[in-house]
């Protein structure tokens, strides 16, 4: 027990001072979630909700729960149309199709929140993006988060094994207020290059650190820039089926580069289920179906490749998607 208190100390602080954004599994069915950029993609309203458990079996294991929305802005009187080339198919559950081939502007916003030992953060953030043709196939596209996060540090929560004596309280918290918080001014960019097929973007969080920051009590918070690159190809196999391989790579400073391949597999544009693999933390296994043209859903369940499988008994994830608009 000593060692897994010790082992657990070392996890929280990795979080708390290493990954500090939102880790996401499913966010190859919306890419917002990863990079501003992509905000509006598609011709109709956007909608993700969801909510993530990770590490069940822990007490105060990181948990967090978000609402994303994004719209393409429309030209008064017009309606948003489709790249004439693509094949529409005749079922009802159609999966959603990327718009190609024009200039638009869009808009959208978020709230997530986090909890994740003793320290939990609310944000929220609007979002602007312009995408721009680059040919009847191909769009690039720029966008922009600025928005608000407040982080808070709940004392009670550390109840930590001292690292080097194996018996009270870690001396890293002792000079931390019995309840902190920070509200900071939050920027992200995001570039975004897409077809039907490929995409491929980069993005940055937390641009601004603590530079505009505001609070009360005394907690090292420490928030740092991050960077995402995401890449993937969508392969028709054949009539019914499709595949798109991709990955996810992820850096924050003085933390290692966190790498995740995925690849997802689509039934008829109608169910899909995919496998992931995140570098020495998890295997991950998705499924997702399209209930009509409003709604579609996703589960995954991360499997730890690490020490704590031990403990832990994995992680559940669960999105349901809105599209209005279609």
């Amino acid at each position: 027990m000593k060692k897994l208190l010790i082992t657990l100390t070392l996890f929280v602080s990795c979080i708390a001072f290493g990954q500090q954004t939102t880790q996401f599994s499913q966010y190859m069915k919306n890419q917002y979630m990863v990079n501003p950029g992509s905000a509006g993609m598609y011709d109709f309203l956007d909608i993700t909700i969801g909510g993530r458990m990770q590490w069940v079996g822990f007490e105060n294991a990181p948990m967090s729960s978000y609402l994303y929305a994004s719209s393409p802005l429309k030209k008064k009187g017009g309606r948003a149309k489709y790249n004439p080339g693509i094949r529409i198919s005749n079922r009802a559950t159609q999966a959603p199709k990327v718009s190609t081939g024009k200039l638009k502007h869009a808009v959208g916003g978020f709230v997530l929140a986090d909890q994740y030992g003793a320290y939990q953060q609310i944000k929220f953030a609007g979002t602007y993006a312009i995408h721009m043709p680059l040919s009847r196939d191909y769009n690039l596209s720029l966008g922009t988060n600025i928005g608000l996060s407040n982080r808070g540090f709940i004392k009670d929560r550390a109840q930590t094994l001292n690292m080097l004596t194996g018996v009270g309280t870690d001396p890293t918290y002792d000079a931390y207020s019995a309840s902190a918080t920070l509200n900071t001014l939050d920027i992200g960019l995001g570039m975004y290059f897409y077809s039907q097929e490929l995409f491929v973007g980069i993005s940055a969080e937390q641009l601004t650190k603590d530079l505009v920051s505001f609070g009360s009590g005394t907690a090292n918070f420490d928030p740092r820039m991050h960077f995402r690159g995401t890449a993937g190809y969508k392969f028709e196999m054949n009539r019914d089926w499709s595949a798109t391989p991709s990955i996810l790579v992820k850096y924050v400073q003085n933390a290692p580069v966190s790498f995740e391949g995925s690849a997802i597999f689509e039934y008829k544009n109608w169910v899909w289920f995919g496998l992931s693999y995140r570098n020495k933390d998890a295997v991950i296994a998705m499924v997702g179906l399209n209930i009509s043209e409003r709604f579609k859903f996703g589960y995954s369940f991360d499997y730890s490749v690490s020490r704590f499988n031990q403990y832990s008994s994995g992680g559940h994830e669960v999105v349901l998607g809105l599209m209005f608009g279609r």
